[in-house]
């Protein structure tokens, strides 16, 4: 097994949907680990790199949201996409809560499974290796892309690769609304007219972050029917 292949660790006890799973990512060209239990991909992931989680929700012991959870503790910048039989929004926006970076509902399209997987794992075109970082400032808040941390006035937080990739277009965009679909398709790899929360419960989490008061936003704005706007001076 070549180790450029990209690394996707799948959590998911239903045998026959992880086969199926597991046989069309090898044939994308990734390493695939499966594991059936919250708790044994714990233990792997305490000693295995990987690029990739993909976990299920109904799992037995832990659940989905514990293991997300836990899971972020060991590494808070590895990609996590959720999968659940649940529709219901509440259980979208507490995948995304426990720290997962996007949901698929099952029964999902395979082709889509796919992009959703290849969008998640392409590398952010902001990267530039500096071995001087400086820490981008607005507010009380200082964001340091490079090493994925941020200090805000709740204390000094770690950032997933998700929320790396939309500050870093919110950077370096300041002022200028920014459409839905071009978000979407930036950082998830979405197509521009898909429908989905992802991004709005995403930008929920960046408020809950980075603003005084998260129900009044000051730096990430909604712009009503369009996207979003950053300002980096509050108003």
């Amino acid at each position: 097994m070549s180790d450029d292949k990209p690394r996707i660790m799948l959590v998911e006890d239903e045998l026959h949907l992880a086969r199926g799973i597991c046989f069309n990512l090898e044939q994308d060209g990734y390493a695939v680990s499966h594991f059936d239990r919250g708790e044994t991909a714990l233990e792997a992931l305490r000693v295995e790199r990987c690029d990739l989680i993909i976990l299920d929700v109904m799992l037995p012991g832990m659940d989905g949201f514990q293991v997300c959870k836990a899971m972020r503790e060991l590494d808070s910048r590895v990609p996590i996409l959720m999968l659940t039989a649940r529709s219901e929004d509440v259980d979208r926006v507490s995948g995304l809560e426990s720290g997962a970076d996007d949901y698929l509902t099952k029964p999902f399209n395979l082709a889509e499974f796919l992009l959703r997987v290849k969008g998640m794992l392409r590398r952010s075109s902001w990267y530039r290796p500096d071995p001087v970082e400086e820490g981008y400032q607005f507010g009380v808040n200082e964001v340091y892309l490079l090493s994925y941390r941020a200090k805000t006035a709740q204390g000094e937080i770690d950032l997933t690769e998700m929320e790396v990739r939309v500050l870093a277009l919110f950077f370096q965009r300041e002022g200028q609304v920014i459409p839905r679909g071009e978000l979407l398709e930036s950082v998830w790899g979405y197509s521009s007219d898909t429908e989905t929360r992802t991004l709005d419960n995403f930008i929920v989490r960046l408020r809950k972050y980075f603003e005084p008061d998260p129900t009044r936003p000051t730096h990430f704005l909604t712009v009503r029917g369009v996207g979003y706007r950053f300002s980096r001076s509050g108003v």
